[in-house]
Parts: structure tokens; C-alpha cells; sequence
């Protein structure tokens, strides 16, 4: 392998973009109008995209003949390294759009960063995914806003959201050993700089939107090192399922 530090960021990245392109998945043709019906499977296909885009680059690192598909559909739970926040059930459309707007608000500052990346594949790949999170993150923020400023009913769903959400928001934003290795190398991101944005976001749409912040800074961990909750193990179940059953399938 040319690099499996690389190769490990990536799929860092990759797999918190397949996971909760699953998760928005499971949503169509369920959502509350047919409009955010359309949003929300869009954004699922962004995300599976920016998803297939990592894991090429991961396959031909690795040097060892696999393609997207292995990485996607043949590895285990544990060997998965999104964060947990992604992997958490859609709930009502209020926590589906906080989840989503958790993920958002770190996603669009990422790619804004990933673009001066010393790897000019990563430069490009987030090049073209920054372009889909800016109106993801205008589209879940927006919908924060209108839930928590909307009726009675709307705020208390969110304002529940939030609060159930909350310990999950800061995973995605701690630094382990790869993230510091690939700031060190120049082809990966300072999550530092990230968080400071992205608390900034949250801040001013939390207080637009008339929400509480939840107090306490317990936040839970684990996703990255490839430990994760039970949800993960059913999400792979219906998304594997068909190459494990059928192999040599592809996209």
C-alpha cells in the first residue's frame, strides 16, 4: 500500500458519506410532503456519490486489484469508521433534519478545507463535494429554523431533537492519530479550524431558530476506532445484502 495513513482518512471520510446516505435512503418516498421527500433523496445521492469518489481513491491505494464495491459492501461493522452520529435512526422529520445539520455544518466547512489539500485528488473530489454541502447546509439549517420558530408542536420536536442528538455533535470534529498525521503530511484538514466554524453555525442557527442549547459537553466516541452502536450491524444488513448474496454485482 502506498500509504495507509491515506488510505485510512479516506475512508473515514467515506464511510461517514455511505452510511448516512443509507440512513436519508430509508426515507423515500416517506417523507412529510413530496417536495423535502425530493430534498432528502437527493442528498442521499450526493453522498453515496461523494462516497464512491472516496473509495476509488482508497481502492487504488490500497494495491491490492479491489474496487468501490469491496470497500462499500464486503467489509465488516468493525472495520467501518464513520462517526456515530451517522449511523443514529432517522426518528420523526425533526431529528432526521438535525442529524442531518449536525453532519452538514461539518461537511461543508471540511470540503471549504480539504480543497487546499497537498493530494490534488482529495483537492478535487472536495472541490465537487463543496458545491452539494452548501445547499445542504442552507437546506437542514433553514429547516431547523423553521421547525424551532414554527408551531408549538414543531419546537418541541426539535428542541427533543437537539437534546437527544447533542452528545453525538462533536465526534466528527475530535482529532485521533490519522487526523493528526494527515494535517502533518499537508493532505488533510485541521479540525480545530473546522470546529471553530462550525460552533459558530450551530450557534447562530440554534438562536434563530428559538432553540435551547443542551448543557453538558459529554460527547459520545468510538465510530472512528471502528467501534459502534447496534444500529450500524442493520444498516449494513439491508445494504450489503445484495452483493453478499449475489457477489460480482456492481454499481
Amino acid at each position: 500500500m502506498q500509504d495507509q495513513n491515506k488510505f485510512n482518512y479516506i475512508i473515514q471520510q467515506a464511510d461517514n458519506c455511505l452510511i448516512l446516505g443509507q440512513r436519508l435512503a430509508e426515507l423515500c418516498g416517506h417523507g412529510p410532503v413530496l417536495e423535502q421527500d425530493i430534498a432528502t433523496t437527493n442528498i442521499s445521492l450526493d453522498l453515496i456519490g461523494q462516497a464512491r469518489l472516496f473509495y476509488q481513491y482508497a481502492a487504488e491505494l490500497q494495491e491490492e486489484g479491489k474496487t468501490e464495491d469491496d470497500l462499500a459492501y464486503l467489509r465488516d461493522a468493525w472495520d467501518f469508521k464513520n462517526v456515530l452520529l451517522v449511523e443514529q435512526p432517522n426518528g420523526d422529520f425533526g431529528k432526521t433534519i438535525f442529524r442531518q445539520f449536525l453532519y452538514d455544518t461539518f461537511s461543508c466547512y471540511f470540503y471549504e478545507e480539504l480543497m487546499k489539500s497537498s493530494d490534488e485528488r482529495l483537492a478535487s473530489i472536495a472541490a465537487k463535494s463543496h458545491k452539494e454541502t452548501l445547499y445542504h447546509m442552507k437546506w437542514s439549517g433553514d429547516w431547523v429554523i423553521r421547525l424551532g420558530d414554527g408551531t408549538e408542536e414543531s419546537h418541541n420536536r426539535i428542541q427533543q431533537s437537539v437534546n437527544e442528538l447533542w452528545s453525538y455533535k462533536d465526534e466528527i470534529i475530535s482529532v485521533n492519530a490519522v487526523d493528526q498525521e494527515a494535517e502533518k503530511a499537508g493532505y488533510g484538514v485541521s479540525l480545530e479550524l473546522i470546529k471553530e466554524k462550525r460552533n459558530e453555525k450551530i450557534k447562530a442557527v440554534l438562536e434563530e431558530a428559538t432553540l435551547t442549547t443542551p448543557e453538558g459537553d459529554y460527547a459520545h466516541k468510538g465510530g472512528k476506532e471502528g467501534t459502534h452502536s447496534e444500529h450500524l450491524g442493520f444498516i449494513l444488513a439491508d445494504l450489503q445484502f445484495l452483493q453478499r448474496a449475489y457477489p460480482g454485482n456492481e454499481w
